[in-house]
């Protein structure tokens, strides 16, 4: 009698309608957790709702990070959630996979025969500028302490432009390092080579490269800043380094413009990080750091690690992670090949030039970047716009949309600049450039004919800006 009073209890909770539930009437907990337990068909779909309001991942054109993959890979990726990828002798065909990604990715940056390169996956880009950082660091005290350089006089120090991203700002504040900004202004939207080497001395650890500034998407000019730190190599006994910071253009560049020197075929690059949930067409969150050279990996950053029965080197920041974005990327590299890559890249970049030509052709518009590097579009109001109007009044009315649109100042020295960005993604296919397209026109000649104007006052913000 018990037990049939207890399954009747238990089969009118499974018919029970969701929203005729006893939850569906509460508000969902947020300082204690629940005395009893849910029913997954409601659990489910009231952290569905709670997610509702956030809008469509498609149509953010602030992130850089992946927000499509095939089913086939979301079903690969789900039934390897539970694998952890820090467990190589447990998982050694799941190590395999990360090992094979760090091949093909080093012969997509020229890695050299005749060198030993090393890499690893890592939680996203960030972390991949963490390690270089980090080898750079150590690689430089250990020989300025041959030379016998006073390491306590002052802080090492890190000479990079001033459109880093945050991460970098991170590692110096965390490793104790000065950070160097050589500054933008309207002339050098990348690092300025005719002022960079004047923030270089004994104590520079190394000079970051950016294959991708997040606030533009230009491009250092990796290249003429691998000459100028070979000059300064050849006279002096100090020798610098580069570090390349490509988590936007490292899965991108080279597919699309393979000409382009800008990695380990420059003598003095050592080191490069990228992500693989941006152009590498992964879900967040992978990275990947590889240096060119063991000789660049000091000894010491790396654990031999005895764990659930065996041994393992490990050179990441975090440990235990799951293996899921790992194998996504493998996924990736098998399913799409150089060619598939090619494509997607291409047509990704073909839908930011008729975004940049759409923008241009309202007249109201200085371009920044079109699209022809990265597919990304930027551009601020001219000056001479007559309009009431701010790229914040924009950066709204797009929302309404559903789009959502960053608009912010570039860095200090350019502060007073506001610029809006579009990134264009595998998954933003010409349809969706075309409703884009009519919805910004759209939004433009409402704003003209608007009687209410929210930020009538200009201010130095950020809206929707999503490294």
């Amino acid at each position: 009698m018990f037990n049939r009073k207890i399954e009747k209890e238990i089969m009118e909770e499974t018919n029970c309608p969701i929203f005729g539930s006893l939850e569906a009437g509460q508000i969902l907990p947020n300082y204690k957790i629940g005395k009893e337990s849910v029913d997954p068909r409601v659990a489910y779909q009231l952290v569905k709702d709670q997610l509702v309001d956030e809008g469509n991942a498609r149509q953010n054109l602030a992130t850089f990070c992946q927000t499509y993959m095939e089913p086939e890979a979301e079903q690969l990726m789900a039934e390897t959630f539970e694998k952890n990828a820090i467990d190589k002798s447990e998982y050694p065909q799941t190590a395999k996979l990360e090992s094979s990604c760090v091949n093909m990715i080093a012969d997509l940056w020229n890695a050299s025969e005749d060198e030993k390169f090393m890499g690893t996956s890592t939680v996203g880009s960030s972390e991949g500028c963490m390690l270089g950082g980090m080898a750079m660091k150590f690689r430089w005290r250990n020989l300025a302490e041959k030379r016998g350089l006073d390491i306590q006089a002052q802080k090492p120090n890190l000479v990079i432009s001033s459109g880093f991203q945050v991460c970098w700002e991170k590692f110096c504040v965390y490793w104790d390092i000065e950070m160097r900004e050589v500054p933008m202004d309207e002339e050098h939207l990348s690092i300025n080579l005719d002022k960079v080497m004047d923030y270089v001395d004994e104590y520079t650890i190394g000079i970051v490269g950016i294959l991708g500034i997040t606030y533009t998407g230009k491009f250092d000019d990796i290249a003429a800043l691998d000459t100028l730190v070979e000059s300064y190599n050849q006279i002096n006994e100090h020798q610098l380094v580069i570090h390349v910071d490509a988590a936007s253009g490292g899965m991108f560049v080279p597919f699309v413009n393979p000409e382009l020197a800008w990695d380990f075929r420059l003598k003095n690059v050592v080191s490069i990080n990228t992500s693989g949930h941006k152009y590498g067409l992964v879900y967040p969150g992978v990275g990947w750091i590889l240096w060119r050279d063991e000789e660049y990996l000091p000894k010491e950053l790396v654990f031999d690690v005895s764990y659930l029965g065996g041994h393992m080197p490990t050179m990441a920041i975090n440990f235990s992670r799951s293996a899921s974005q790992i194998i996504g990327q493998y996924y990736n590299f098998l399913r799409f090949g150089f060619e598939g890559y090619r494509k997607i890249h291409t047509r990704t970049k073909e839908a930011a030039l008729y975004l940049a030509k759409v923008v241009e052709e309202t007249g109201l518009f200085e371009i920044y970047n079109d699209g022809g590097n990265l597919p990304i579009v930027c551009y601020k109001l001219k000056e001479k716009a007559s309009v009431e109007w701010n790229l914040y009044d924009l950066a709204d009315r797009l929302q309404m949309k559903g789009w959502q649109v960053p608009a912010y100042p570039l860095p200090e020295e350019m502060n007073n600049v506001i610029i809006q960005r579009y990134v264009c993604r595998a998954d933003f296919g010409q349809s969706m450039a075309e409703e884009f397209a009519s919805d910004l026109n759209e939004s433009i000649h409402d704003l003209n004919n608007a009687h209410i104007l929210f930020h009538k006052e200009e201010a130095n913000k950020t809206q929707g800006f999503t490294h």
